[in-house]
């Protein structure tokens, strides 16, 4: 070829010469040797290198040739894997072929930290596709800035993807979670960043095996922490295994949500019967897509997940085209030194000043599947990655099989992007609604059992909870507690009623008028008091002055009235028979009394007339004219007078004696008498109170006597305690043992009852609870009355489980409430403003005057004197011509007589005159009428 060259002319032959020098220049192989170290259980990074490997032999356009040396080791066992590298690295530096770079496919663990500090103290230009964001990488955290040229790292796609899970967090605003993931993906270092400043409680765990009773296990621990939003972060594999058991746990519904990350290309599968999961996966760029499947066809390049395979042949790759860069352009050191591990003795660190970075960037080779994101400006390790994007969707699940997916939108692969959604809107149509389950009691006005109400409840507690979920945004259930008990603790230190279903999670909340206690802060929180200070106080029956129209009629006993009764006809009957058979009475001497300006002849009816008139204050009119008549009318007067003044009397005094009753104002009123029972409902804070108070007095009497009894004391010190009075009081056991008598009741309802069956105030039952329960109730009925002050006060609040979040943010919400004056509003609804209020008479009080449900029988006597006087004007009249009627039938003319004035004619005398009829011969003789 030369020799022909030599025939040509000289010009055309340095022509030729040059093209052939630049042809054999651009057609130079550059050997690359790499370190290739790997770990056990990412055989896929490998399998992608050797098709990378492979492509770089098949196309020799791109000037290379890959000669690897494979180390894989162990993450645990870091000393043997550190040898297996030290061995072959040693072997490469003795037998002249030095690394012109280490491809560090190590995930995680000690293994790959010590690969870390093996390639920083060697100074190896070293690409990594470890896991880690900024400084996760212990052994890289302090390199110098020439250091951070050629200690590269990318982060894979399986580290990337979890933070999809930050931005979904963010977006729906979470505030718990449990975060789930396989062995595809490290989450060691995602503990502190993957949620770092948001406020969200969460648990990352692995899932712990594919059994299904351990995973079912494993979300029934998370669910009891209160957790109610699930995030799986695996193999569709994983995906499966994990819906499964939380479709036969039944957890899928409103009250959880569910979020599935996978790398695998194919779709959700499970045997849910009714499930709904947010499904996110990463999609190929479109301009790679055709690279993608060109590579999968022609360098079989199958491995699974798809999108990692991709990252380890992009990264194998580009280093090596980056590698080739620095050799061509001559910025590769010539004087390169490699020192072995046996010559490290920790100072004689190679410096190095390549700057493989800059050359990794410029690389133009097409991405695979999406383009590695390498920032300008910041270090490179732990910023770096495959900035590839993912599809999300809510995928539905009926009977096991998918019966669609609604597409939501996307997001782009990032440490701090946020989702990119089609409908914001529907995306909140698939977060778990907060709803807590709400334990209570009933007890009036606080929870009231209303069916019509759309939590089946209603009352001022449920108007509280309604507030505080506008500001802490979240749902709820009520139930009621199965014992019905507030919670009180027994002696062997186990609880019941509401405490108890907070202490066993079985409720988040619980919600009544529950009062603030020692012993039940030990074992639940309590939120900030939304109510003031509530004390015991007592309820009675209303005393009632019992009332009658004809009360003036009860002043005297019936045998009492029976008797004046008795003497009044008896009387009026002596009268008659006086006047009848004296000789000095009036009509049988009426010459001797015919001058008199009253004549009056005391017939029965008249004795009878003026008997009763004398018991009035117009008095009983002339008295009859013989002795004997006037000393009987004299003592009628007399009996009539002392009857009438011991019945005015006797009213009076009856009427205000009616009105006294001696009423129990306090406890101690209380204590001192044993007619009226009493007694707190039982298992509520009042008979924790009274229990616990006898108690205290009992032990303090037990001190009190060891003291007394204990022979070591001196005989100054004996005599100290040498009283002739008890010094302890026994107040509270001796109503604590006549509360155990009388019998707690076991519900309000039992207990309002027996103080409304009660006799009197003075005689019956008084219940002993919570002012509020007392204050409606006597709102609520006119019967019972409160009495008494209050005492023992405690505040009432919100429980919830120890240690929950709910304390804080329910804390807020109530102080807010407090400031915004909304529950004072709440108190005036259900007191001052009650629908159930009843508006009940006042009680007169000895004050008043006498009412005229006391008096009104004597209007009464008034209108049916004037009725019967009205009755006997009829039948007057009925009789006046009934008798005239009569008269004239018999006879035939009628002619009146003259009129005189002497006593001697026939006729009726009136005030001295009279008249007569005079009859004619008619065939009656002498009729005579005398009225």
């Amino acid at each position: 070829m030369l020799k022909k060259l030599g025939d040509m002319p000289a010009i055309f032959t340095a022509i030729i010469l040059f093209s052939l020098v630049r042809l054999s220049i651009t057609q130079t192989t550059q050997n690359i040797n790499v370190l290739l170290i790997n770990e056990e259980n990412n055989a896929l990074a490998e399998k992608a290198f050797e098709v990378a490997k492979e492509y770089v032999r098949r196309n020799p356009s791109l000037g290379l040739a890959v000669d690897p040396v494979i180390v894989v080791g162990n993450r645990t066992d870091a000393k043997n894997f550190l040898e297996n590298v030290c061995r072959k690295y040693n072997d490469m530096v003795i037998s002249k072929k030095t690394p012109h770079v280490v491809l560090d496919f190590t995930m995680t663990g000690v293994g790959s930290e010590t690969i870390k500090s093996f390639t920083a103290a060697l100074a190896l230009p070293t690409i990594s596709g470890s896991f880690g964001q900024a400084g996760d990488l212990r052994q890289w955290r302090s390199l110098n800035q020439n250091q951070t040229k050629f200690l590269l790292q990318i982060m894979p796609p399986a580290d990337i993807l979890p933070e999809a899970i930050r931005a979904i967090v963010i977006k729906q605003d979470i505030t718990n979670a449990a975060i789930i993931f396989d062995e595809l993906f490290v989450m060691d270092h995602k503990y502190k960043s993957l949620l770092q400043n948001v406020p969200t409680r969460h648990v990352i765990t692995p899932v712990k095996s594919f059994n299904k009773d351990d995973i079912k296990n494993q979300l029934r621990s998370l669910r009891e922490l209160d957790i109610v939003n699930f995030f799986i972060v695996g193999s569709l594999r994983t995906v499966k295994n994990v819906l499964d058991a939380a479709d036969e746990n039944q957890y899928f519904g409103r009250k959880t949500a569910w979020f599935a990350l996978s790398l695998d290309k194919g779709d959700i599968s499970c045997g849910c019967k009714d499930a709904t999961i947010v499904y996110m996966r990463p999609t190929p760029d479109a301009k790679s897509r055709d690279r993608l499947g060109k590579i999968k066809t022609t360098y079989s390049m199958n491995g699974e997940p798809e999108i990692t395979s991709a990252f380890y042949f992009d990264l194998s790759l580009r280093t090596f085209l980056a590698i080739k860069s620095l050799l061509d352009s001559g910025k590769w050191p010539n004087d390169m030194k490699y020192i072995t591990c046996d010559d490290y003795d920790g100072k004689n660190t190679p410096n190095r000043t390549l700057d493989l970075r800059t050359a990794f960037q410029e690389v133009k080779e097409t991405p695979t599947y999406a383009p590695f994101y390498i920032p300008e400006d910041d270090p490179m390790n732990g910023r770096s990655y495959m900035e590839f994007n993912t599809d999300l969707s809510a995928v539905s699940v009926k009977d096991g099989a998918s019966i669609g997916s609604r597409s939501l939108g996307s997001w782009k692969a990032g440490l701090a992007n946020p989702l990119s959604l089609t409908d914001p809107d529907n995306m909140s149509d698939y977060s778990a609604q907060l709803v807590y389950r709400v334990v209570t009691v009933e007890q009036q006005p606080f929870i009231i059992r209303d069916d019509d109400a759309p939590k089946g409840f209603k009352g001022y507690c449920i108007d509280l909870i309604e507030e505080i979920r506008q500001i802490v945004k979240f749902d709820y259930e009520i139930v009621l507690s199965p014992d019905g008990n507030f919670g009180t603790m027994d002696e062997n230190g186990k609880w019941n009623g509401i405490i108890k279903e907070l202490i066993e999670k079985r409720a988040d909340i619980g919600l009544t008028s529950l009062s603030v206690m020692a012993e039940r802060e030990n074992v639940v929180d309590f939120t900030v008091p939304y109510y003031d200070l509530v004390g015991i106080t007592i309820m009675m029956k209303l005393p009632r002055t019992p009332t009658s129209l004809f009360k003036f009629l009860t002043v005297l006993e019936n045998d009492v009235w029976l008797s004046i009764l008795a003497a009044y006809f008896f009387t009026s009957f002596l009268m008659w028979v006086f006047d009848k058979w004296s000789p000095y009475s009036y009509q049988n001497n009426r010459e001797k009394y015919k001058d008199d300006e009253e004549k009056r002849e005391f017939t029965l009816k008249e004795c009878l007339w003026f008997c009763m008139t004398s018991l009035t204050p117009q008095g009983g009119g002339e008295a009859p004219k013989n002795l004997s008549g006037r000393l009987l009318a004299a003592t009628w007067w007399l009996f009539g007078f002392i009857i009438i003044a011991s019945y005015t009397a006797n009213l009076a005094a009856f009427l205000t004696v009616s009105r006294l009753d001696t009423p129990i104002e306090s406890l101690d009123d209380l204590s001192k008498q044993y007619k009226i029972q009493y007694a707190p409902l039982n298992g509520s804070s009042a008979m924790t109170y009274f229990e616990r108070m006898a108690h205290i007095e009992v032990r303090f009497y037990e001190i009190w006597k060891e003291m007394s009894l204990n022979d070591s004391l001196s005989d100054v010190e004996r005599a100290k305690l040498a009283v002739w009075d008890y010094p302890v009081s026994d107040k509270y056991s001796k109503m604590w043992q006549a509360m155990k008598e009388a019998g707690l009741p076991n519900s309000v309802e039992e207990a309002i009852q027996r103080v409304k069956d009660s006799k009197s105030s003075s005689e019956g039952f008084a219940w002993l609870g919570d002012a509020t329960d007392v204050r409606y109730h006597v709102l609520t009925s006119c019967d019972l009355q409160m009495v008494g002050d209050e005492f023992s006060r405690k505040p009432y609040a919100i429980a919830v489980q120890q240690g929950s979040p709910l304390k804080d943010q329910f804390n807020n919400a109530i102080l807010q409430l407090l400031n915004k004056r909304k529950l004072e509003k709440l108190k005036e609804n259900w007191w001052t403003n009650n629908p159930n209020a009843m508006k009940c008479e006042k009680q007169d009080d000895q004050s008043d005057g006498i009412s005229i449900q006391n008096i009104g029988g004597v209007f009464i006597v008034i209108f049916m004197g004037i009725g019967l006087a009205c009755i006997t004007l009829g039948v007057e009249y009925w009789w006046y011509k009934w008798r005239k009627r009569s008269t004239i039938g018999d006879v035939t003319q009628v002619e009146p007589a003259k009129i005189t004035r002497n006593n001697e004619n026939f006729g009726i005398s009136k005030g001295g005159e009279g008249f007569t009829f005079r009859s004619r011969n008619f065939g009656l003789s002498n009729l005579r009428s005398k009225f």
